[in-house]
């Protein structure tokens, strides 16, 4: 021991001055190490600060790893980075903790270029297979994440959300019914779809979900599940439910307002594919409690709902003024008795209707379409495939009454539409007036700029016309169309002999179904080589026979 201690003792430098010197850096280091400029900061806006560095783990929404998925960055570099913020001191630890534990999420790979070394650092070689077999690093993170909580219970109450890929979350139910089984707090989680319809792999899933989650925040129930929903009305596992999610369920209306009405936070509400919900789960009765107050809604291929069951359930003013966003996708809902819906219904921000009509109709023969207060409106309106006999298809005349409808004024609000006509455009611009006209106004009552998004089919691409409103200098007002850019380009698909950027395929729209001509603004379109060379051996023999 004392041979070690005087090989590592400062005398065995070679002169006195290089002592000096490093006993004057060791100094200065420990004095640099002692200060600490975060110390006078609260904890909370410490643990802000440093929520900077791993943006993703303060997102409160109530999707899937997929849905929430940030544009830019890597996610899984973010958390890495934060984590090693937790080494600086104590307080860092507390608030790098909070941070990481509140959103808990697992990617399968690294959206940056480490995952290239990663990738094949994690395959198993051996001397017979050099390529081995890579590594489920997803389910490795669940197994340290459930070991990790289940040890650690001041950790465990202070998660929020668990995302996890689909593979790994319909591979590792053991793993992740360990894990929230410890989490009291959870208010989502992503889970398998065996769970939504009450299949036996996923029993013990459910069961602990129901008896250790009661703060959980979506539900989803699928075809199979009928009789675990119907037991909730008595159950009642999540009073703080928000969203719930119903496909292909085979339910009586009674049931299904039954159970709603046992979720008191309940403001969010999906039903698709529900052949037998009709009318009567709006109308009130002294045998059913009523149905729910609901901010958005969405019903989906609901055809025995109509129109005269929303004015029912609108007609009360608890429900009246809460519903702010309604989706109707293929309900029995016509598009020429929309007008009812939008009257009773003063709050409403968003709507979007689906539908496919047969015949036309008169737009003189009902009300106008009319709201103050809606912002957004999708009116998709189909029309099966005309034959060659008929000249107009019947979906124009519900444009034109929805044409008629805005330039009249009854959306003073109205700021983005969505429809399934190319030639809309041309119906929201009012016919030119004439110039020996006596009339001074304008001529529409369109009084703010309208983004206009339109496509013939639905598998095409949205295109954006931007109406404004006229002014007294221009009665009609104009339509300005954006300038989409084909991802086309000829020096990476054709080949570096076709230029640059010279060649890249541009499409422009004139916002009435057609597309323009754009010139290139770089000069003359680069032609190909043997043309070049017929050109120049013209030019000369032109000269020379010019003279």
């Amino acid at each position: 021991m004392k041979f070690l201690q005087h090989m590592r003792s400062k005398s065995r430098l070679k002169s006195g001055d290089e002592a000096q010197i490093y006993e004057h850096k060791a100094r200065s280091t420990n004095n640099q190490t002692r200060r600490d400029f975060t110390s006078g900061l609260p904890l909370k806006l410490l643990t802000g600060i440093l929520s900077q560095i791993c943006p993703h783990a303060l997102d409160d929404n109530y999707l899937s790893l997929e849905e929430s998925m940030r544009d830019g960055g890597c996610m899984l570099c973010d958390m890495r980075n934060l984590a090693q913020c937790a080494l600086v001191s104590r307080r860092f630890l507390v608030a790098t903790q909070t941070i990481l534990y509140h959103n808990i999420r697992i990617d399968p790979v690294h959206y940056c270029e480490r995952e290239v070394n990663l990738a094949e650092k994690r395959k198993r070689k051996s001397f017979f297979e050099r390529n081995g077999e890579p590594v489920d690093a997803p389910k490795q993170r669940v197994e340290q994440i459930s070991r990790t909580v289940r040890d650690n219970q001041s950790l465990a109450i202070q998660v929020e959300f668990l995302k996890m890929p689909y593979m790994t979350r319909e591979t590792c139910i053991a793993d992740l019914a360990r894990t929230v089984s410890v989490l009291p707090n959870l208010k989502y989680v992503d889970l398998p779809d065996g769970i939504y319809s009450d299949d036996r792999s996923c029993s013990t899933l459910k069961q602990e979900l129901e008896a250790r989650c009661p703060d959980l925040r979506k539900m989803k129930y699928v075809h199979g599940a009928e009789r675990s929903f119907a037991l909730l009305s008595q159950s009642r596992p999540w009073q703080n439910l928000e969203i719930l999610e119903l496909c292909r369920l085979q339910l009586e209306p009674n049931t299904l307002v039954s159970v709603l009405s046992s979720f008191p936070a309940l403001h969010e509400l999906r039903l698709e594919d529900a052949p037998m919900i009709d009318d009567s789960i709006f109308l009130q009765s002294s045998v059913t409690p009523a149905f729910p107050p609901i901010t958005r809604f969405i019903l989906q291929n609901t055809p025995r709902v109509t129109a005269a069951g929303f004015e029912a359930y609108l007609a009360r003013p608890e429900t009246r003024e809460v519903l702010n966003h309604l989706t109707i996708l293929d309900t029995g809902v016509l598009p020429s008795e929309l007008y009812r819906i939008l009257g009773a219904s003063p709050y409403l921000k968003s709507l979007r209707i689906n539908s496919t009509i047969q015949r036309a109709f008169s737009p003189s023969a009902v009300p106008r379409l009319a709201s103050r207060s809606l912002e957004t409106l999708h009116f998709e309106i189909e029309s099966p495939t005309t034959s060659p006999q008929e000249l107009r298809p019947p979906s124009e005349s519900h444009y034109q009454y929805l044409s008629s409808s805005i330039l009249e004024g009854n959306f003073p609000s109205l700021v983005s539409l969505y429809a399934l006509c190319t030639s809309l455009p041309t119906l929201l611009l009012p016919p030119p007036v004439a110039p020996f006209a006596s009339s001074k106004g304008p001529s529409s009552h369109l009084r703010r700029p309208l983004m206009l998004y339109t496509k013939s089919i639905p598998e095409h691409d949205w295109c954006l016309t931007i109406i404004s409103p006229p002014t007294p200098a221009n009665r009609r007002g104009s339509a300005t169309t954006t300038r989409p850019i084909s991802f086309y380009n000829g020096s990476t698909q054709l080949g570096p002999q076709w230029g640059d950027k010279a060649r890249d395929s541009v499409i422009v729209g004139n916002g009435f179904g057609g597309y323009l001509a754009v010139p290139n603004e770089d000069g003359p379109r680069p032609s190909s080589p043997r043309l070049h060379k017929h050109k120049h051996s013209w030019s000369k023999s032109s000269r020379g026979w010019m003279g």
